[in-house]
């Protein structure tokens, strides 16, 4: 068969990995006295390797992570007093089984974004569904779907994703409207799918957050209920990278 055939046939079933690599792979083959059935076990599975990285960089996409941060990147050593053992254990993602939430509580720069992201990363590469919102921009598209007629559709949505981050909350004070809707959202995943939230606030001063204690203490003994909780009390990276760069 002509190389051209093959180009072609591989096209038109968009098996585009194989096509890159075919004819480099037959030259190895036949260098190495590979057998036909080794040869093509060699490029249906580079073919797959291809569809799987494909699949979690679209995973990636779809999440809206701010920026890509690692585990791998992430300086315990800084930061001794976070549980470092913990946060590996949680990488292995049994908390997306028993729909445990994280919540990372500290100052600014102390890696909860970090942190949280990482995690989110390691839940695409297991081809586990991601969204991650700060709490400003999920505010916005909960109060935005109660005015366009679309607030359940869209918590099942927000109910369906593996995991669901919510990064800076306390930043912004919420009014008591989206309080109430960030409410119906938590009791909607309660027991169903984990939550990883950031906050700078600690928790004896959310009801300042939802601007309602009673609001408040609900949506806390939600996702405190089963839930991994890191106060992180250490220095901020940030103020690391400025001393440095002087």
């Amino acid at each position: 068969m002509e190389p051209n055939q093959i180009d072609t046939y591989l096209k038109t079933l968009s098996l585009h990995r194989m096509r890159e690599i075919y004819q480099q792979e037959a030259e190895n083959a036949a260098n190495t006295k590979l057998s036909y059935q080794d040869y093509l076990l060699r490029l249906l599975e580079q073919q797959v390797l291809s569809k799987i990285d494909r699949s979690i960089n679209r995973k990636v996409q779809l999440a809206a992570f701010p920026q890509l941060k690692r585990l791998e990147e992430f300086d315990f050593s800084y930061q001794p007093k976070i549980n470092e053992q913990l946060i590996r254990e949680l990488a292995s993602l049994d908390f997306l089984k028993t729909a445990k939430n994280i919540l990372f509580i500290g100052p600014p720069g102390v890696g909860k974004t970090h942190l949280a992201i990482s995690l989110g990363i390691k839940a695409t590469q297991a081809r586990k569904s991601v969204l991650f919102f700060t709490a400003e921009q999920l505010t916005q598209v909960l109060a935005s779907a109660e005015v366009s007629g679309r607030l359940n559709k869209t918590l099942e949505d927000l109910t369906r994703v593996d995991l669901l981050i919510i990064d800076e909350l306390g930043y912004l004070s919420l009014t008591k409207q989206t309080a109430k809707l960030f409410f119906q959202l938590v009791s909607k995943r309660y027991e169903k799918g984990a939550i990883i939230i950031t906050s700078n606030k600690p928790f004896e001063q959310w009801g300042e957050i939802f601007a309602d204690d009673v609001v408040a203490s609900a949506i806390l003994d939600r996702l405190l209920h089963h839930s991994y909780p890191f106060l992180i009390n250490g220095k901020s990276f940030r103020m690391k990278n400025i001393s440095k760069s002087n």
